[in-house]
């Protein structure tokens, strides 16, 4: 039997009523793929009997449409109701839970499947369930993909260079980051994190984003990050805004001077790690939650930077995860992975990200995965 596609990002499926489908078939239990990031966020697709191929040529089963994504890249096959992924020799590999795979290796249920910067996650439902998931899913997959329209794309070439990766829960957050140049000598770079999760917390960090990216905060000057932060505190203010508050960090680099200023709210550090990965400095700022408390004034600092540092911006969702044996790690946990060597074909971000799931327990993280990796030539 062929494989069959539920409900891709580009076409509406309507569902009726469960009074529709006999009881016996409501119940029947399928093992699916939904995509967590990457091209077609929140699509959905059912393994059948048949092994299915995933790569980008247009003959796979499942394709993607990636440059990151060899032509054949894995093979997935159900034996004994158990999922099995074999990757197919790919050019950037194939990884369950943050560890590379070659030969055939079980992906259980509720685990994630990386391939290129594309995150799936294994699903075993019911078609009942399939269906109520469908139909939110699809107000959670606006939210999501809303909130991605508004970062900016990759920055490859010049003094200053951006890459990030965010993979989201298994409900949308309130994760968003942004970049860019305020004038010819400096350039800005900030990450928000809205407290809570669903469609809320998302349409909150948008209204963040829109603010940050129009600078549309009144008689703000944008190169002052304590300003940006004060301005923020009073346009945010938690009673204004359904009791919802958020953390940010935000920082200015000027090119000329090769100094990084910056201020955080209730956010913790960011840190610039030197070239040879030995110097990791944090960069924080005391500072409340933004929306907590009114007319706050923020603090401002700032540093040297060395040439060909990196700047690494982060959400809590990278380091506070429970490990396999169920130990909650914190930050000094996740510091050291930041010294260790970067991986040829794989970003630093999504080398990360990797490293996090390979510690992590199985299954999605509890809270969305946001990263953003500047770097200051």
């Amino acid at each position: 039997m062929p494989q069959r596609d539920e409900g891709p990002a580009d076409r509406t499926t309507i569902f009726r009523r469960d009074d529709t489908l006999p009881a016996e078939a409501q119940e029947e239990v399928g093992h699916y793929l939904v995509v967590l990031s990457g091209a077609g966020l929140g699509r959905r697709f059912r393994l059948e009997a048949e092994p299915v191929t995933i790569g980008r040529d247009p003959a796979c089963g499942f394709v993607i449409a990636s440059p990151d994504v060899s032509r054949r890249h894995c093979r997935l096959q159900l034996v004994a109701d158990e999922v099995f992924a074999t990757d197919l020799n790919s050019t950037n590999g194939s990884y369950i839970d943050g560890k590379r795979i070659t030969d055939a290796t079980p992906l259980p249920d509720g685990s994630t499947l990386e391939i290129g910067q594309q995150v799936l996650k294994h699903e075993r439902r019911s078609t009942r369930e399939v269906q109520a998931a469908q139909e939110l899913d699809r107000d959670l997959e606006k939210a999501r993909n809303y909130v991605l329209s508004l970062i900016p794309p990759s920055i490859t070439s010049g003094r200053i260079q951006a890459e990030w990766f965010i993979v989201p829960s298994a409900k949308v957050g309130g994760d968003a980051f942004g970049y860019g140049a305020l004038d010819e000598d400096h350039f800005g770079s900030y990450l928000v994190d809205v407290s809570g999760h669903g469609v809320g917390a998302a349409m909150l960090s948008v209204s963040i984003l829109n603010v940050l990216r129009q600078r549309a905060l009144p008689a703000t000057d944008f190169r002052r990050p304590a300003e940006v932060l004060e301005r923020l505190n009073a346009m945010f203010q938690m009673e204004n805004h359904n009791g919802m508050f958020f953390t940010i960090w935000y920082g200015v680099y000027q090119l000329s001077s090769r100094t990084l200023s910056f201020a955080s709210g209730g956010h913790h550090p960011s840190y610039l790690v030197s070239s040879d990965r030995r110097a990791i400095v944090p960069l924080k700022t005391g500072g409340p939650l933004i929306g907590v408390a009114d007319d706050y004034r923020f603090e401002e600092t700032s540093v040297q930077v060395q040439s060909d540092s990196a700047l690494h911006i982060f959400s809590d969702g990278v380091f506070e995860i429970s490990d396999k044996h169920g130990r909650q790690l914190g930050l000094n946990d996740f510091l050291p992975l930041l010294q260790q060597p970067a991986i040829e074909g794989r970003s630093e971000p999504q080398r990360l990200y990797q490293t996090v799931r390979a510690y992590a327990r199985p299954g999605p993280l509890d809270d969305d995965f946001s990263y953003l990796v500047v770097k200051l030539s």
